[in-house]
This record gives C-alpha cells, structure tokens and sequence, in this order.
C-alpha cells in the first residue's frame, strides 16, 4: 500500500499545539489580593524586586514561556505597551516560571523577539505559585500599593483552534488606563489561554509508569517526528529533559483529543495514517503524570528513532528552491499568496515515489502547495484524473511517500509552481523553502498516481450565515482506485464530507471532518484503496461559517466568494486515484506526431461516424462531445471544441466539448462575454481560418486567458440565417495545427454548419 501525501505546515500553527482555555478550577485569581515582595535575577544577573519600583503605579508581572508560540506571539504586543506607558509610570517584567526555560534560552527570547523590558527567571515556580498563575502568556496588574487588580489573558484574541482577525477586548491595556486614571478596571479577571506552566511535579520514582519503560516509546511513535529539533513541533520530545516541563501539557492535549492533530469522524473510514493515541497510550500518559512524571531506569530507555537530517522522506536524489534569492515576509500585516514558477530543466520524463516541501523558515511558512505546469499550462489525465499537483505541507502535515510501485509522474519540460502561503509573526522575517524528490526507475513504476478535485466555484456565502452549504460532483467515467483525501477551504471552513454514490444509487460515507479546521490541514490516507466502478460519482458537501460565532472570520458582514486569499473562501475537495488495473500512461509522446503518422499513411480522414454525429452535434455540450471524441481518433491533438456567436456586444458560448479538468480551468458553455473585449469575436466577419501556432503571442484578453492553458488553436468563421459566430478548435501543443490538420478541420467546420 502507498504511504501517500500527507499535505497537512506554520508560524502560528505551532501555537494550536498548546492553546486551550483555563480549565475548570484553574481561574484567575479574582480578589484584590496584596502582593508580598519578592526579588528575581533576569538573564543578566541582576536582581530585581518589588521594593525596587514602589514609585511606579503600575507593575505588569508577565508570566511567559520560551517555546510557547503564544508567549512568542504576545511578545511585541507587551514591548510595545511598556514602551507606550514608560513616562507614564508603569512597568513591565517578564516572568518565566518553566523549570525548562535555562536563562541561555530566556536571553535567546530577549534577542529574537527583541523585548528590552526586564525577563527574570524564576526557579522553582516560586512566584507563579504565589500569584496562582497557570499558563502563558498570563498577566498580573498591580498597582502602586502592589494591590492586585487584574489577573488574566492581555486580550481575546486567540483561543483554542481559533484566532480572531484583531482582538475585540484589550483586557491588559483597558486595566492599565483604568488604574492610571484612579479607577477600578471593569473587568478584574478573564481565563488565560495558552501553555500550562511547566512547574516542577513530586515525582514518584517508585511508580509503575515511567518515562524510560512506557511514555517514551509512545512519544517516539506518535510525536517525535515533528517534535524535534528543526521540525513543526514547538518544543523537543527526544529527551527526558526536554519532555518533563511539558509533561501535565502533554496531558491535557492528549486528554482533549487535540494531539496528535486528527479531525476525522472515527464512524467513517479507516485511514493508514490515522494519528490518533490509543485508549491504552492516553491512560499511560495520564498515569505517568499523576505519579510526578518519574524517569524511571535509564536502561529501559528505548533507542530513539533515527531521523534524515532535514529531509523526513530520506537524502532526496534532487533539491530545488522556490527561488534563487530569500523572500522577505514583513513583521506585520496579511500577506498575498506568493507563487515561484521554477524551471527544473527536466528533458525526460521522472517518476516520483517521494516529495517532501520543506519550508526555509517554520516560524512564518503556513503552507505550501506544489503543483506542475507544462509548457501549455496545464497537467495531464491519469485516467480520470486531471494532475496538476505533485505534494503540499500544511500545518501537521508528512510527506509524500508512495511505495509498492506506486509514482507520480513530472513529464519532460514541466515546470514547478510553489504556492506559498506566509503569516508573519511579529518580526521581520525570511524564506527560502524547497522541494526534495527521490526518483523511482520507470521499470518499476506499477501505478501512476494522480490528484484531481471536486470544487465549487460558485459558491456565495451570505453575511452572518452560521452553516452555508455547498457540494462539488466529480464522475468517474472509468474504474478508478480512490487512494487519499484532502479537503481545503479557508478561514470560514466548518466542515466537509466526501460521499461515494454508487452506480446503484447505493451511498458511502469515505470521509467526513465534523470541526474542519484550516490551521490543520491533514490529508487522509485510505488503509485499502476504494474502488470506484465506472458510473460511480464522488460527491463532497461542505459547510461555511460566516457568523460572529466564527472567532477566526474575518469579517462577518460581507459576502464572501471564491478567491486565493484566506479572507476569501475556497471549496476544493482532493484526492488522489489511480486507474484500476492500469499501467501507467506514457503522456509525453507529442499527439502531432501521432497525427502526421496517419496523414502519411492517408489514414486521416473523417468517418462515416463523424458525418453522422456531426449533424446535430451543436445542439448540445453532449453531442458536441461525442462528436469530438471520435473527432481525436483523426485529430488526435485536439482538446476544445467550441461554437462561439455573436449577439449583439456579447460572445455567446453556446456549446463547448473539452475535457472535466480542463472545464475547470478555462470554463464551459452558457457564458456571456464582453465582445468588445474578446479576439474570438472578430472571427465571425473574416472569411479565411484563422491559425494561432503559439497562442501565447496572441493578442487580445480572450486569447491570452485561453493561452493559460492552450499552446495553439485555429478559429473557422461561420454565417448563416440563424447564427453568426465561429468552430473553435484548441490543443495544448504549440503549432499542434499545420495545414494538413487545419485541412481536416475545415472539412470537420463544413460538416457542423450544415
């Protein structure tokens, strides 16, 4: 069975990991609590105590954490406050109470997050304890007389899985104008969000459930591969050390099922890549806890696993970057999809049997896509599937990795387009991410995998609507081996399903995503392929959220279509297939020269079929298909046919034949165009055929859309009572039209407008 791609990367991901909210009985202090003195040294050495600032009127006590992303999120927000309130008497202390975070890594804290207000260490979780803080970011406000006046979160921002676009409530800020002003805040305490502190647990060395006989094999199983140096996880798990700080956190995220990150409704399907812990590992893990988190035997430790430096798919055979210089992500903002067209100067074709994108810079790379574009634009059919995707990380994600003679194929001349998505992170950032490949024989290649989709460009979602649905058919006209999942949608996402409908009518539920989250993007890898029998259609439905209930929508007032950006919406539900029982497709081989073979030997000519087909076959899509079906068995270069006329200052296009991946990219019949700003419209006055041997040097908006995906096309004029327009024909091969071929099609133009 095919290890195959798991698509699901960072930069704010990482923090999913440990947000969640306080949990019962862990609530902020509420009372106005005295605050006894205390003193701490911050990296420097230098002690700091509460007698030293008794002149100021407000001291902000930041509990803090090295590896929590939300701590790291926050920082600049605090830097920011503390510079904005220095004259005004207030002060700022970091506090970090982790009896993981050494004072090397605090200075490291101060230096990469560039926070200049003091960070003292606080060992033993002395002062936490004192305060009762829980988590980080966390904050106390005193004020002059060390009287405790707020305790909570800095503001609402965030909470677990979800991330407003800005806060609605600035807690922090609002307590610090209140007591600057004389007056009590409004509100004292609101719950932390974010990473448990790691205070130092009593542990039972006596216990029956240690690190080194139980919990570490589990970690090395389940969470080790991407919680280490280098990878997505935000913190190690490879040794004791690095594990025990994080121990009661480990706890709560494994109790509340959002680790390891699986999002698929366990009622439906089985997947080889299902991450989710056992019962028997959940119980391990909270006894391991409760007993104090005890090592154990040192000589029970199980042997780490071994690990590529880097590259999770092993040394790759090739190594290509998106770019020959770093992009540069700013500190702030939202920003555009970056796209990299990158040439890999392949002049044969190459089989893949592992992709790996491997971001340049973690802390800011959210995802990337990795698509093909051939020297027409376009990808290819495998069987069924139209493949234009070759592999994608996203938050959670492991790479392709196809075994048992499965491959994907990157033919001759393609080139690679990086899709990349980034989410700064408070600095100014880098990124020079890159694409690993290890290459298979073609000798040993059994089956050639492709990804196609089912989507829905039409979607509309209303303002405040809390469950907008849509669905996307996609029909196989052969039998084809289902393989694996990935839906994808943006910040409104709320759920999807993919449903396999039977030719029988029968109906199967192979995925569903109840709570779709868009900071996971996971792709669900099929334990045993699923075979669907020629006729069977795969239905994806999906739910939107467009309400005020939605913490992560941008903006619940407008109505939202389809579109690139995060702020918009997407409805794309992939998959990757292979033709059942069939060997891979040679699809490199120019379809011209096919067709020059059979003028030679005088063997293209229409047949009688065409003649007959021919004669109603601009009545509908349907028969203009069929028509053109058996048209490529003499024209084998051809892809679109299309009738185009003109009414009044409109193109009509009245009927298209094309293939189901190429409908998608340039559309089909049923559309009304501009004419003044289409080419093709022009064509109904001249009178000779027009010849476009490389469309890409054609003039006009329509033909350059067209020139997307087309490498040459040529155009017959057609008048009559009823019509006026033209026959278009279009093939993704340059110059794919020489006369002998444009002979044929003029007599194939001739038969249709009788």
């Amino acid at each position: 069975m095919p290890s195959l791609v798991c698509r699901s990367t960072v930069g704010i991901l990482a923090l999913f990991f440990t947000l969640g909210l306080a949990q019962p009985g862990l609530k902020a202090a509420e009372s106005a609590t005295q605050a006894t003195n205390f003193s701490l040294q911050d990296f420097r050495g230098k002690a700091h105590s509460l007698a030293d600032v008794k002149d100021q009127k407000v001291i902000v006590l930041a509990f803090l954490g090295c590896e929590c992303p939300l701590a790291g999120q926050y920082a600049q927000t605090l830097q920011k406050l503390a510079t904005k309130h220095a004259a005004d008497g207030v002060t700022v202390w970091g506090i970090f109470s982790n009896q993981q975070d050494s004072l090397a890594e605090v200075a490291q804290f101060a230096k990469t997050l560039r926070i200049e207000f003091p960070l003292l260490k606080d060992p033993g979780n002395v002062i936490a304890d004192q305060f009762q803080a829980t988590r980080t970011p966390e904050i106390v406000v005193l004020d002059g007389k060390h009287v405790v006046r707020y305790h909570g979160r800095i503001d609402d921002q965030f909470t677990y899985g979800k991330q407003r676009p800005k806060a609605e409530h600035d807690y922090l800020g609002d307590a610090i104008t209140a007591i600057l002003a004389g007056q009590e805040p409004k509100i004292k305490t609101a719950d932390p969000v974010g990473c448990l502190i790691g205070r130092k647990l009593k542990a039972d060395e006596s216990a029956p459930v240690t690190y080194t006989g139980h919990v570490a094999k589990i970690l090395n199983k389940n969470c080790v591969h991407c919680h280490r140096p280098g990878e997505i996880g935000p913190f190690s798990m490879t040794s004791y050390e690095e594990t025990v700080g994080w121990a009661e956190m480990i706890a709560e995220v494994v109790e509340d099922g959002r680790m390891p990150p699986w999002h698929a409704n366990p009622a439906h399907g089985k997947f080889r890549n299902d991450t989710r812990l056992s019962a028997e590992d959940k119980q391990t893990i909270e006894d391991w806890v409760s007993y104090g988190a005890p090592q154990g035997d040192p000589k029970l430790l199980p042997a780490a696993p071994k690990f590529v430096e880097g590259w999770q798919i092993g040394e790759p055979d090739l190594v290509i970057h998106m770019a020959d210089k770093p992009f540069n992500v700013p500190a702030t903002g939202e920003v555009r999809y970056q796209y990299f067209v990158v040439d890999p100067g392949f002049t044969e074709d190459k089989w893949v049997k592992a992709a790996e994108c491997r971001p340049g810079n973690r802390a800011v790379v959210h995802h990337i896509i990795l698509g093909l574009q051939q020297g027409n634009g376009r990808g290819r059919q495998v069987g069924d599937v139209h493949s234009e995707w070759l592999t994608a990380t996203a938050p959670g994600a492991r790479p392709l990795v196809l075994t048992d003679g499965h491959a994907k194929l990157i033919p001759a001349g393609s080139r690679l387009v990086f899709q990349m998505h980034y989410t700064p992170n408070g600095t100014p950032q880098t990124d020079r991410s890159s694409l690993g490949l290890i290459f298979i024989d073609p000798s040993e290649v059994k089956h050639q995998v492709g990804t196609d989709q089912a989507t829905n460009r039409g979607l509309r979602i209303p303002p405040g609507d809390a469950n907008y649905q849509v669905d996307a058919i996609h029909a196989f006209s052969r039998d084809t081996n289902l393989l694996a999942f990935f839906p994808h949608m943006h910040l409104r996402g709320k759920a999807f399903r993919y449903t396999a409908v039977y030719p029988d009518g029968k109906e199967e539920i192979l995925l569903d995503i109840p709570r779709y989250d868009f900071a996971w993007q996971n792709a669900y890898e099929l334990a045993e392929p699923k075979l669907m029998p020629q006729g069977s259609r795969l239905r994806c439905e999906a739910t939107f959220d467009n309400s005020t209930e939605n913490l992560a929508n941008p903006d619940p007032k407008s109505t939202v279509r389809w579109g690139d950006q995060t702020w918009e919406e997407m409805m794309i539900g992939y998959f990757d297939a292979t033709p059942a029982e069939v060997k891979p497709i040679k699809i490199s081989i120019s379809r011209l020269k096919e067709f020059e073979a059979l003028a030679a030997k005088q063997q293209a000519k229409l047949t009688p079929e065409l003649r007959t087909l021919a004669k109603d076959a601009l009545t509908s899509d349907a028969k203009l298909a069929a028509f053109g079906l058996e048209l490529r068995k003499v024209v084998p270069q051809l892809d679109r046919i299309c009738w185009t006329t003109v009414e009044g200052d409109k193109l009509n296009i009245a009927c298209v034949a094309q293939e189901e991946g190429i409908r998608k990219i340039v559309g089909g019949s049923g559309r009304k165009l501009p004419a003044s700003f289409t080419t093709v419209a022009t064509y109904a006055d001249k009178t000779d055929p027009i010849v476009h041997e490389k469309l890409a040097a054609a003039k006009g908006v329509d033909l350059q859309f067209m020139a997307r995906t087309f490498g040459s096309s040529v155009h017959f004029p057609r008048k009559s009572d009823d019509a006026t327009g033209s026959l278009n024909f279009w093939s993704t091969e340059s110059a794919a039209f020489p006369p002998a071929a444009v002979e044929v099609l003029k007599e194939a133009a001739d038969l249709l407008k009788k």
